[in-house]
Formats: C-alpha cells, structure tokens, sequence
C-alpha cells in the first residue's frame, strides 16, 4: 500500500508524464501519429521520433553517400545566376556536413569555382 505522501508524488510524476506526451504529440507530423500512439511509455515514444526523423546509422551513411555523389556531379545550369547556384551547392554543403561529412570551406569554393560555366571563366593575358 502507498502512503498519501506517495500516492500524491505517483499522481504528479503521471500528471508530468501526461504533459510530456502532449507536447510530443503536438510537436509530431500526423502522419507518424498511429505510429507513436501504440507506444507506452515516453521512451518509447521518444525513440520512434528520433529513429523516424534521423535514421539508423546506415541510413545515415546510405544518404550522406547520396550528398557526396550530389555534389561530385553539381556543376552550374547554363543561365543559372551565380547566387543561385552558390545557394544550390550551399544546400548540399551543409546537408553533408549535418550527416557528418567534415566539409572544409576551401573544398566548396574550389568546387563552385571549377564547375562555373565558361562565360565566368577568368583568363590572365600578359
């Protein structure tokens, strides 16, 4: 049997748990609700968020692949303005970097720089 004292504590740690839920439910995109309302516990809850929106460890590596290979193939569109295509790379830059690729800034420049198109290409005349 439970004192009064811990009868009190067990109904505020659920009242606790219960505001948990809430703001994990409305911070969730519905169409991962079902999923989340046949968890029990918020660990669990927890768990299938962050397996759901960060992937396991070779999902993670598959798509850091993907971004590698996106920007080993990224070259500049003819009549593509150069703000677009530095935002275009910049976009892949730093997804990589999210997925644990240690991308150097002097790597992104020299790639924006050598796949410009020829009407930005500088020669040096003597």
């Amino acid at each position: 049997m439970l004192t009064v004292a811990q009868e009190e504590q067990l109904d505020d740690q659920k009242l606790k748990d219960l505001k948990v839920n809430n703001y994990l439910f409305q911070a969730i995109d519905h169409t991962i609700l079902e999923t989340i309302l046949q968890k029990d516990t918020n660990k669990q809850i927890w768990d299938s968020i962050n397996l759901k929106y960060q992937g396991t460890t070779k999902v993670k590596h598959v798509q850091l692949q993907a971004l590698q290979r996106d920007f080993e193939a990224l070259h500049m569109n003819m009549g593509e303005s150069v703000t677009n295509y530095f935002a275009r790379t910049m976009v892949i830059a730093n997804n990589m970097c999210i997925h644990g690729d240690k991308l150097e800034d002097v790597v992104v420049v020299e790639k924006i720089l050598h796949s410009m198109t020829t009407k930005f290409v500088c020669g040096l005349f003597d």
